[in-house]
């Protein structure tokens, strides 16, 4: 049994963690000690494994002491699943917020820390409750509501469910609602608005037990977040009482290597980068000591004793995407979507009573789970409404007018007993921002190798990343939406076979509002379908068909222009 392993033990009997943190950190060496606040792989070996494998392939893993059994945090991204291996593609959390069902949302919780612990990690970076200012925002996806009642509600059963198996982050904090120009916005709020409004879902949160807290990449009030101390040491630490680990966004989450330590940031994620070249000299100069190392770091080994003393005993096996979890994929996307018009019951259609359905729209066959980035859930498989539908009604019930021509389009619905029009958004138009947008002034926060193995990887790495080349594999763009209306070709396709069809249904995926002014009086239903995961495909057939009675509600407002 290791020493991490005999701590946890005395901590089930009764013991007091800290206690045996500062135990555990005492036999450290100075160097074990340093790589406990960030990474364990350099950081251009860590870059190239993303342009060439992908990102987050397996858990990232930060302070791991292999001969004391210390096993560092190992970090698996979210929200919308476990993003290590093949794990079940839940709706996004969007989609979740329309349930508004606390109870489907913890179990969304267990599903995913079973999955993150079977790939190796035992932390889930998923936890994301930022509140949207604006409906245009790129990440809104990943997000529940504009509402802080909601995403605080939400964001706790989601943690509650994970956290019988990982340790659960919540993120960004905070006042993070900007994508494209995330890295460089300051944000400016007064004390009174953040409490009221951009800080108390955080706090429900963390009061339900969440383990860690990751800082966003803008700043707040003239300071960077990963280096700000009113938001850590003073908010955080002092005003909420948190007692966990408050982690770095990932490269770019700090720009003062100093300011991070002083105002308690425990860990720079994921890399050996900043501090791994800066601590050192830092610590020369006397502007940090060993007492603000120590700091960081008991409090990082307490937070994983404390966890892994209470964490479910039984290891999970065989979960991922598994029969169990795509069947609460399934009811989970056949509860957020919300009928939002059912003229003169166009909605249900009985599969006994229609001989003949055309569907149209480009998104129609699309496997389509949200954006290309960090939140990224490799499926093994994903459901589209066009396969839904045929597996409900019968392939030779539903006619696919593919191309995207409107006319041809409408031809064909005029002759059909009802229509289904599947628009909107890709990752391309809103997602994690995923151009290159490394300004000048960020280049000197990576590293200059050192050893020919560094620069061997930085050179590897360079020569994959071009300009306007995502890191992450993907050709997806993303950022902030550039129109909340829908895009032309598809109000087109509405306006056709609406007027070709009397009974054409609208199925919208998206995140944020879409503005509907323009088209909403033409067909007879409107639903939001949401980038709905895996099971999409069969979650809409199942309410389509009224197998399902829809029960989403919507999470924030829908102007009217």
């Amino acid at each position: 049994m290791t020493a991490f392993d005999q701590a946890v033990e005395t901590i089930r009997r009764g013991s007091d963690s800290a206690t045996l943190a500062a135990q555990l950190y005492g036999e450290l060496t100075d160097d074990e000690r340093m790589n406990l606040l960030d990474g364990d792989i350099y950081y251009w070996q860590g870059r190239l494994d993303i342009v060439r494998h992908g990102y987050n392939i397996a858990p990232y893993v930060m302070g791991a002491v292999n001969r004391l059994g210390i096993p560092g945090i190992r970090f698996v991204d979210g929200p919308r699943g476990c993003v290590s291996g093949h794990g079940t593609a839940f709706p996004v959390s969007m989609a979740r917020g329309a349930t508004w069902n606390e109870a489907l949302e913890e179990r969304v919780g267990e599903a995913i820390g079973e999955e993150v612990r079977e790939q190796g990690g035992n932390l889930f970076g998923g936890v994301c409750i930022n509140l949207p200012r604006h409906p245009a925002w790129g990440r809104i996806q990943e997000t529940y509501s504009d509402q802080p009642v909601l995403l605080g509600s939400l964001g706790a059963a989601l943690t509650r469910g994970v956290r019988r198996h990982a340790m659960a982050c919540v993120k960004h904090f905070a006042c993070n609602s900007m994508e494209n120009a995330r890295f460089k916005v300051d944000v400016k709020v007064d004390e009174a608005t953040f409490h009221e409004v951009y800080g108390p879902h955080f706090k429900t949160v963390i009061d339900a037990g969440a383990d860690a807290v990751m800082t966003a990449y803008n700043s707040v009030n003239g300071e960077y977040c990963g280096q700000n101390a009113w938001l850590i040491r003073q908010t955080l630490r002092k005003d909420w009482g948190f007692t966990g680990i408050v982690a770095s966004d990932f490269v770019w989450g700090l720009r003062d290597v100093t300011k991070s330590v002083k105002a308690g940031l425990n860990i720079e994620e994921p890399f050996h980068q900043q501090r791994y070249t800066k601590l050192r000299a830092a610590l020369d100069r006397g502007d940090v000591t060993w007492d603000d190392i120590r700091e960081l770091g008991e409090r990082i080994l307490d937070t994983q004793l404390r966890f892994y003393a209470q964490r479910d005993m039984r290891e999970p096996a065989g979960t991922m995407a598994g029969a169990e979890h795509a069947a609460l994929a399934r009811e989970v996307a056949e509860q957020s979507m919300v009928l939002l018009k059912n003229d003169a019951r166009a909605l249900p259609l009985d599969p006994a009573a229609v001989s003949r359905i055309t569907v149209a729209g480009r998104l129609a066959d699309a496997a389509n789970t949200g954006d290309q980035g960090s939140s990224n859930v490799r499926a093994p498989y994903t459901v589209t409404p066009l396969e839904g539908l045929r597996t409900a009604f019968g392939d030779d019930a539903v006619d696919y007018a593919e191309g995207g021509d409107p006319a041809e389009a409408a031809r064909r619905a005029r002759h059909a007993d009802a229509a289904i029009v599947v628009v909107g958004y890709t990752a391309n138009d809103e997602g994690e921002y995923l151009k290159s947008v490394v300004s000048p002034d960020m280049l000197p926060l990576l590293p200059e190798p050192v050893t020919a193995e560094q620069c061997a990887a930085k050179q590897a790495c360079q020569a994959y990343m071009k300009e306007g080349v995502s890191t992450f594999g993907g050709n997806a763009e993303g950022g902030d939406r550039a129109s909340l209306h829908l895009n032309p070709e598809d109000v087109e396709l509405i306006h056709a076979v609406a007027e070709a069809n009397p009974r054409t249904i609208v199925v919208v995926v998206a995140a944020g509002a879409v503005l509907m002014d323009e088209w909403v009086d033409e067909p007879a239903a409107v639903m939001m379908g949401w980038y709905s995961g895996m099971e999409g495909g069969h979650a809409l057939a199942d309410i389509i068909t009224g197998k399902v009675d829809p029960s989403g509600r919507l999470p924030y407002a829908i102007a009217r222009s």
